[in-house]
């Protein structure tokens, strides 16, 4: 057996004891020094033994079990408030804080969370799972603290790569200004989901060991000693400036700017120093800022070696870290995204790529490797980015900006005012739109197509399958304005491409069955759904016109109008929320054409957030599967 943990303490029957006597924080405190490091040790085997079964992020959390344990040993949660920016990072905090036995049904659907959530736990201060919140929140906390009187400390814990988003500057700049006492923590492993990009990341990984600082401040003492006639003065005076010495070639300058007391960098894998360190800084009442370095990954061989692989993975084999093999050559839509990414710009070369930090995840690796002068990782700001592409395109250029659907409802205003008010040329390319699994509430992308569509100049499209994206990418390169392509997690339905790509008329659906007893009008990844409901429903007796309405905005208001007087009982069945979605533009077309009496009935997701479970028990659960169109048709037929 490979043993990928390194350390020397693993058959310790000790170590294997440890976990079971901490049921919440106020047990750290009984641990000894040498007993908190089994504990680290402990606590790193439960995460990489529940991540292997589960899937999670894994290289995060492994990197911050030394700073959890740290965190609970030295402040009293939950009175004192301890965010964890993102909450990927958050395992051994769950395990700390009397979730150990419930571990591992980490992800699983009725399970706890793979992120922080203030239902789920009192230790939890904040929901989290967006990037760069911490600070925002954590200085919220602290100034009501201050109001109430309320002793109370609140530690916001950022990576490095959460700092590339403004919003953390904007926290630091008002934290810097009001003085509330907030502590946060920069846990630094020179990575966000993918390497960190920008001047900014540069800076934060201008570290300096204390060997390196001693043999460069005894080197630059030789030579101010050695200048004539003025050398020992010179010497003496940069004696005295060395904590500001320090401050210029240490990241210290930047946050001290925005008047943080700054410490560090320190190592923030031992436990020693971070718990030293942080009951020297516990009592201060003006804003302080600690930089720790970790490792991503830290402990399991096979995530130090591959962070970005294992930042958020599937299950995978512990002794190898190799995820099992799989049978299905069916491409995702993010793969095939990729590849015909790199088919159009080898003959167009306006083509321009932008992604907010996921490379990989939005499937433009490739693509930064083939055309690395026309591909733009912007770090996690995802505002930035749409604001970005549209200055490329105000310059002639075609941007396509890939975002996940959740991260882009980050960008609203800026698709708004900085595209759609000019009708800018911008492609968003929306991964993840639906329902997308084990992450939960904060991940699934329901509302773009309620949000995307109420705004002027915007084109709204969803595909059928794979291939019908390839027409849809190519659509868009061709459109002369705003316009979206909205597709989801996961394999497509193994239909193959087409060698070339065509342009398909904006805004004209498709009928794929014809039946006069129902009409289905589905769009995305609910129209092979709903063809698979037309083939139970024949062998009912109930026949269905299916149509894939391809476009959210502008609808085909003549196809569906003219359907709908033959045949009054309509489902429209989208993988979005009703509210303002889908099926409420399936509503306003048959009311603006005064076309009545139709029954409808829209399928979607209700006004509520959906938790975290399979993409396909969730699906059944909100009546957005095949058996739910089956069931509408029969409901229809009988109210006849």
């Amino acid at each position: 057996m490979i043993n990928n943990f390194q350390t020397t303490h693993i058959h310790d029957n000790r170590t294997l004891s440890l976990i079971d006597t901490v049921n919440s924080p106020s047990d750290l405190k009984l641990l000894s020094s040498a007993e908190l490091f089994l504990l680290a040790e402990e606590i790193r085997r439960i995460i990489v033994d529940v991540v292997s079964k589960n899937g999670g992020h894994l290289a995060s959390s492994l990197g911050a079990v030394e700073l959890a344990i740290a965190l609970h040993y030295v402040f009293d949660a939950p009175q004192d408030k301890i965010i964890w920016d993102v909450g990927h990072q958050s395992y051994a905090h769950k395990i700390i804080t009397g979730r150990k036995d419930r571990f591992h049904t980490l992800r699983q659907h009725k399970g706890i969370s793979g992120f922080t959530r203030i239902h789920e736990s009192p230790y939890d201060a904040f929901t989290t799972g967006h990037s760069s919140t911490s600070i925002s929140a954590g200085l919220g906390m602290a100034c009501c603290k201050r109001m109430k009187n309320d002793p109370g400390k609140v530690i916001a814990v950022i990576g490095d790569g959460s700092m590339t988003a403004g919003m953390a500057y904007e926290g630091l700049n008002q934290a810097g200004d009001i003085h509330k006492g907030l502590i946060v923590i920069l846990n630094d492993n020179d990575m966000s989901i993918n390497h960190n990009v920008g001047a900014l990341s540069s800076f934060l990984s201008r570290k300096f060991s204390a060997k390196k600082l001693q043999l460069l401040r005894k080197e630059f003492g030789e030579f101010l000693k050695s200048l004539p006639r003025i050398g020992d003065d010179m010497y003496q005076f940069a004696k005295r400036s060395e904590e500001s010495f320090k401050s210029f070639v240490t990241p210290g300058m930047l946050f001290e700017a925005f008047n943080f007391e700054y410490f560090g960098p320190i190592n923030g894998h031992k436990i020693n120093h971070l718990i030293d360190i942080l009951e020297n800084i516990k009592s201060m009442t003006e804003p302080v800022l600690l930089h720790v370095s970790t490792i991503k990954g830290k402990g399991y061989a096979p995530a130090e070696k591959n962070p970005v692989f294992f930042h958020g993975v599937g299950c995978f084999e512990i002794e190898t870290g190799e995820c099992p093999a799989k049978q299905s050559s069916i491409q995702t839509y993010t793969d095939v995204f990729g590849d015909c990414m790199i088919r159009m710009a080898r003959s167009n070369r306006q083509i321009v790529a932008v992604t907010a930090a996921m490379p990989e995840g939005t499937g433009l690796s490739k693509f930064a490797e083939t055309f690395p002068d026309r591909f733009f990782d912007v770090g996690i700001a995802e505002q930035h980015g749409v604001t970005f592409a549209a200055g490329i395109a105000a310059e002639g250029y075609k941007p396509v900006v890939a975002i996940y659907s959740t991260f882009l409802q980050r960008a609203y205003d800026q698709i708004l005012h900085d595209i759609c008010i000019e009708s800018l040329p911008v492609v968003l390319a929306i991964d993840r739109g639906g329902i997308v699994g084990e992450d939960g509430s904060t991940h699934h992308g329901l509302f773009d197509l309620s949000y995307l569509r109420s705004i002027p100049n915007m084109v709204v499209m969803a595909p059928k399958d794979e291939n019908e994206l390839g027409h849809m990418l190519n659509t868009a390169i061709a459109h002369d304005g705003p316009i979206a392509v909205r597709y989801p997690r996961g394999k497509g339905l193994g239909v193959p491409l087409d060698p070339f790509f065509s342009s398909l008329p904006i805004g004209k659906a498709e009928t794929l069955t014809t039946g006069d007893d129902v009409l289905i009008i589905a769009i995305g990844s609910t129209v092979g759904m709903a063809v698979n409901a037309h083939k139970t429903l024949l062998a009912k007796g109930i026949r269905s016109t299916v149509v894939n309405a391809r476009f959210v905005k502008p609808i085909d208001a003549e196809m569906i109008g003219s359907l709908a007087k033959q045949i009054p009982r309509i489902i429209t069945v989208e993988e979005n929320v009703l509210a303002g979605g889908f099926g409420s533009a399936v509503l306003e077309t048959l009311a603006d054409q005064n076309i009545s009496p139709v029954r409808v009935i829209r399928l979607g997701i209700p006004d509520t957030f959906v938790e975290h479970g399979p993409q396909s028990l969730l699906r059944s659960q909100y009546g957005i599967d095949k058996e739910s169109i089956v069931r509408a048709a029969q409901k229809l037929m009988q109210a006849s």
